[in-house]
């Protein structure tokens, strides 16, 4: 089964370098494009089997697996483009947030699939979040499934819980990245510790930290337990984090929230238009 990529940003290229990495597909299987050819040819460079096609409905017309990885706003024009090229035989994968399934099913006449991945699908880990179609068939669900589990662990969410889930699955790396930034500028302030010890010894530790959890040694609050002696030094830095983290990560959610409840309305907004 021939695998499309209609775009090869940032999103697209990671989850052609994470299939590619976790054996999920081959490469004479990729038909890929973007606006900016040479997005594109660059992944080729490093994989030269695949296939770089010119326009998007050439995609269409080479592969049965289509993934859109454009912003959410072009995504209505780019299925408007593909609409009469697509088949009962198509599926559509969708990976942003803002265009639930059912408006993607009432934009084509194929199956439809939204999957939300991380960046941490690169190293082969985390999660990705599925959401199905109605009309999907289970060969589709199935396939896509298992090419995520080649790079991820795979999690069905109903679309209420959009939001919240890629604020914690997809968004969270670079919320805890800028934090452990935080930390180690912190130490390099306030110590004679250098950037690059500081920043060696900070790595070190969430990569442990990963360790302990997915080895399930301790869970998050029995490893605070562990680790912070009542009224030791430990206990005295989790006292600054009750009285100054605060509210901090509902800020957080809040404005995700708003922003993509903004961005729906955009959508929805850009579909109408396409339908009248």
């Amino acid at each position: 089964m021939n695998i499309g990529f209609i775009g090869t940003g940032n999103m697209g290229t990671i989850l052609i370098e994470s299939f590619m990495n976790g054996n999920a597909v081959k490469q004479e299987q990729l038909f890929i494009t973007n606006r900016t050819l040479e997005k594109a040819y660059n992944i080729q460079r490093r994989y030269p089997n695949i296939h770089v096609l010119k326009t998007n409905e050439e995609v269409a017309k080479r592969a049965t697996i289509i993934f859109l990885c454009t912003k959410p706003l072009h995504m209505p024009i780019v299925l408007k483009q593909l609409q009469p090229l697509l088949t009962d035989e198509h599926c559509i994968v969708s990976i942003t947030s803002p265009i639930s399934v059912q408006q993607l099913e009432s934009l084509v006449p194929c199956h439809v699939i939204r999957v939300i991945p991380s960046i941490t699908n690169r190293a082969l880990a985390g999660s990705s979040l599925i959401t199905v179609g109605d009309r999907c068939r289970d060969e589709y669900r199935t396939t896509v499934e298992h090419m995520f589990r080649s790079i991820s662990r795979p999690i069905y969410i109903d679309e209420p819980i959009t939001r919240i889930a890629s604020d914690l699955a997809s968004c969270g790396p670079a919320f805890f990245s800028y934090l452990i930034q935080k930390f180690i500028d912190a130490a390099v302030q306030q110590t004679p510790i250098t950037k690059e010890q500081a920043t060696t010894l900070a790595t070190e530790m969430i990569i442990g930290l990963g360790a302990l959890l997915e080895q399930r040694l301790y869970t998050l609050p029995t490893l605070q337990e562990k680790v912070c002696v009542k009224g030791g030094i430990t206990g005295a830095g989790i006292d600054v984090l009750e009285k100054e983290v605060g509210d901090l990560f509902v800020h957080i959610f809040q404005k995700t929230h708003e922003k993509f409840y903004e961005e729906t309305e955009k959508v929805r907004q850009q579909i109408d238009n396409i339908r009248h």
